[in-house]
């Protein structure tokens, strides 16, 4: 009967010494998934190269918010950024990165901008087509089909998704192939010419040589001898205001070109856009539980 008595209170302490164990380490447990999204992240924001003008705007958005108080900017290169992304969506881990559209990790993972409440990063933006001057009556008819290109920003997210495989002009023939109709509003009504020659100034960005990469298959349609030449901002505008060059459809209006614009205004026609819903801003993958910079914290 003594031992029975023993053996009892042996099980009562051994499952109570159990019970403590295992709530000392369920409180860990809590601590760690406690951890503020904030923490996770180590008040970092992956960002892209040094110079990049979306670089400086991240800068002012860290001085801009209290509650970013503390937190760094991680800086390598595009590439390097989009590396860190698939990881961090592989292992389901929270990240916040520098965003851009149209680009292709908006068709190939699942994305959300944060809300800007400060309004730093700006409304979404357009994508415009501009040509030197005396390019509708010397070419009415470049001049009209450049007028009338009109992309969906989805389209060309999937068609630069598709890029990182084919070559852009692969794509770009693809594209016109399964949109003929659109095309062919684009052509309609418009005369062939016999090899008039045209030269499109792009940026070396995805998202601008495919489109310049589409408008070079319709102009050759209608038999234009195109030529597609890669150029940085400054001397993109400086070629179309001085009429070394004849378009561009890789204007980033209101923010990414807007000084560029300014210093050449009135010196180029501007077509409008050829994209709306371009877009720059701090975006995570949509698993996180965040929809604002306003729920980020500071660092202590």
């Amino acid at each position: 009967m003594m031992n029975l008595k023993w053996k009892n209170v042996g099980l009562v302490t051994g499952l109570s010494l159990s019970l403590i164990v295992a709530g000392c380490g369920s409180n860990e447990d809590n601590a760690q998934s406690e951890k503020s999204v904030s923490e996770e992240l180590e008040y970092t924001i992956t960002g892209t190269e040094p110079g990049a003008g979306q670089t400086k705007t991240n800068e002012e958005v860290l001085d801009s918010y209290e509650n970013l108080a503390g937190w760094e900017q991680e800086l390598s290169s595009a590439g390097a950024m989009l590396a860190e992304l698939s990881e961090a969506i592989d292992n389901e881990e929270p990240i916040i990165f520098s965003a851009w559209s149209p680009h292709y990790k908006f068709a190939k993972w699942d994305l959300k901008y944060l809300e800007d409440p400060k309004g730093i990063f700006g409304d979404a933006g357009k994508i415009n087509t501009i040509v030197r001057k005396g390019l509708k009556d010397e070419m009415p008819e470049a001049y009209t089909i450049l007028d009338r290109i009109q992309l969906e920003l989805p389209d060309v997210e999937n068609a630069l998704l598709e890029a990182q495989e084919t070559e852009f002009e692969e794509v770009a023939k693809d594209w016109a192939n399964t949109n003929e109709e659109t095309v062919a509003e684009w052509t309609k009504d418009i005369d062939s010419v016999d090899g008039n020659a045209i030269e499109i100034a792009l940026l070396p960005w995805d998202d601008a040589i495919f489109t310049a990469n589409v408008a070079k298959i319709v102009l050759e349609q209608q038999g234009f001898d195109v030529t597609l030449t890669r150029l940085d901002p400054a001397i993109m505008f400086e070629a179309i205001a001085t009429g070394s060059a004849d378009a561009s459809l890789a204007v980033w209006m209101p923010v990414t070109h807007a000084y560029l614009y300014e210093q050449h205004e009135g010196e180029f026609d501007d077509l409008g856009p050829n994209l709306d819903g371009a877009r720059t801003g701090l975006a995570v993958p949509s698993y996180m539980d965040i929809d604002s910079l306003e729920d980020l914290e500071p660092k202590e």
